[in-house]
């Protein structure tokens, strides 16, 4: 056999892998936002653990391969990839009941190392994440983008082929509006219907009185919304036990409280399966 032919057969085993992995997942979700520090990974890490907690069997996939933060996230940082024993190929991190993650962070013996990759290295570990990972059956993928329009989100969807929809994450500046308008055409371009958008740290709410203050003032995500037709899924508040809970390894799921926040994500994720599953 020639050198070709190895080259053309290994392609056509790979390319075979990665179709037998997605044909196993029902509905795709990729979230993203224009800009950094808007909050897209608790988005993420919050609506994957609330289908989790309503029976959908879900997987969180992490693209951001420069800032993963989805292993601190998850509470599973320093843990490994699980091996397979039907298979040559390891298994996703189980989170929990109903929850596995990806993340490059998995892969790396010291978190404080920075990964200096170009786009070709980038793409090709996001490839492995879905082509060489064996991916139980999912109800839902959830994956976790770096901010912006480049080289991982393109690359994401490209390979899934075809993706259910996009969650947008922005905060509610009049500023923002632009990076959740080009988010938007984003989508649009590559075929990904947009799901709705998400205005994270809304508003704070007082820890002492409850009260609700506008920090930051401004309308850009309604606006965006309204502008191309589409909803607002939902505006979560700058509430401290989210960031603590986040710093922690856990969700907003993971005690008995009922805060405003888990409130509004639960409701976040009923419009999403309603949107999805219709």
């Amino acid at each position: 056999m020639s050198e070709k032919e190895v080259e053309n057969q290994e392609k056509n085993s790979n390319d075979a892998r990665l179709k037998q992995n997605i044909d196993r997942i029902k509905h795709k979700l990729i979230v993203i936002s224009g800009k950094g520090g808007v909050g897209k990974s608790t988005v993420a890490v919050n609506v994957a653990t609330g289908l989790a907690e309503m029976g959908k069997k879900v997987g969180i996939l992490d693209v951001d391969i420069h800032g993963p933060s989805l292993g601190k996230m998850l509470g599973i940082e320093g843990k490994n990839l699980q091996s397979s024993a039907d298979s040559a190929f390891p298994r996703p991190i189980e989170v929990k009941k109903n929850l596995y993650a990806m993340t490059i962070s998995s892969l790396l013996p010291n978190p404080d190392e920075p990964i200096i990759w170009r786009g070709p290295l980038k793409m090709g570990a996001i490839r492995q994440f879905l082509q060489d990972i064996e991916w139980p059956e999912l109800d839902y993928l959830i994956i976790d983008s770096p901010p912006g329009t480049g080289d991982e989100p393109l690359s994401v969807v490209q390979l899934l082929k075809q993706v259910d929809g996009s969650l947008i994450v922005s905060t509610p500046q009049d500023i923002a509006l632009l990076d959740a308008r080009k988010t938007i055409k984003f989508s649009d371009k590559l075929g990904v219907p947009v799901i709705g958008l998400i205005e994270n740290m809304s508003t704070f709410i007082c820890p002492h009185c409850h009260k609700t203050i506008d920090i930051f003032k401004g309308n850009g995500v309604t606006k965006a919304a309204t502008d191309f037709n589409l909803e607002v899924l939902g505006k979560i508040p700058i509430e401290p036990e989210l960031a603590i809970a986040g710093d922690q390894g856990r969700s907003v799921y993971s005690d008995d409280k009922n805060t405003a926040t888990k409130k509004i994500f639960r409701e976040i994720v009923e419009k999403i399966i309603k949107k999805v599953e219709k």
